[in-house]
């Protein structure tokens, strides 16, 4: 099974329609204006801290034998992690790495974001 974790940071005093802003943003990956810019590089930094005993397939994907696998996406405004066969304790995991940085989780299944 799939799931997919969409996270992004708005603009001071800026709401937009989250679904529209997950599908801009984080499907068409599109610039959206009244996002912020994140810090990427520092981010997918403390993803790999945090799945340090993950094997690595490739610069975006990471798998490990008996927990599933996760890819990454990632634009200036948002960041982008597909679980497959992940248990929600590793999900959580990165929601607390995006609230290191001020991003919430939308979660486009439900759909809602978390604030």
């Amino acid at each position: 099974m799939s799931y997919d974790l969409n996270f992004w940071r708005y603009k001071k005093d800026v709401e937009l329609n989250h679904q529209e802003v997950y599908e801009k943003a984080c499907c068409d990956e599109e610039s959206v204006d009244g996002l912020e810019a994140l810090p990427i590089d520092k981010i997918v930094a403390r993803v790999i801290e945090t799945f340090l005993d993950w094997k690595r397939v490739d610069d975006e994907s990471f798998e490990k034998e008996g927990r599933g696998a996760f890819q990454i996406s990632t634009t200036s405004q948002m960041i982008r992690f597909d679980c497959y066969g992940m248990d929600g304790d590793d999900m959580n995991l990165m929601i607390d790495v995006m609230l290191e940085f001020d991003c919430q989780l939308y979660d486009p299944q439900v759909p809602k974001r978390y604030e």
